[in-house]
């Protein structure tokens, strides 16, 4: 399964989804991330705080969701509020789309900073788990949307 994480710069929430997803789902589901507004550079803190927990930085890029439209992902998930209220480009089609609100932890403060991006972290993480817990290949379309959103709640 190939998921795309959207978040409206890419260089926080929707690269540590990418990130955390690629390495707790070991190949059973293919994360990538992007922007609708992409800010051309991924947050340093993110970069950081992914490697202080042994998660792979390389690759990682602020782009823009264009860059995907020939990729065809299986399921798109918001990981911020403004993206979520965005028009989606027509090439997602009949993509499962879901949100997955997360608060945004690069813009605090740098005593603040440390536990928020560890806290949204440990967020993207138990979510993860629980979808690769739930035998997600077996599922129907239906059945999947359902689990995207329960494991969000």
């Amino acid at each position: 399964m190939k998921i795309l994480f959207i978040c409206t710069h890419n260089r926080c929430r929707s690269i540590l989804s990418e990130a955390i997803t690629n390495h707790l789902a070991q190949g059973r589901i293919q994360a990538f991330s992007a922007g609708s507004q992409p800010a051309g550079e991924v947050h340093p803190l993110t970069l950081k705080y992914l490697a202080e927990r042994g998660i792979a930085c390389e690759g990682l890029k602020s782009q823009s969701w264009d860059d995907f439209e020939s990729m065809q992902p299986d399921v798109v998930v918001t990981v911020c509020d403004s993206a979520a209220s965005e028009v989606c480009p027509v090439w997602f089609g009949q993509t499962i789309q879901v949100h997955w609100g997360l608060p945004d932890p690069s813009k605090l403060g740098a005593e603040e900073a440390p536990a928020a991006f560890f806290a949204v972290m440990d967020t993207i993480s138990a979510r993860i788990e629980a979808l690769l817990a739930s035998n997600f290949e077996q599922l129907t379309e239906q059945a999947l949307r359902a689990e995207l959103q329960r494991v969000a709640d």
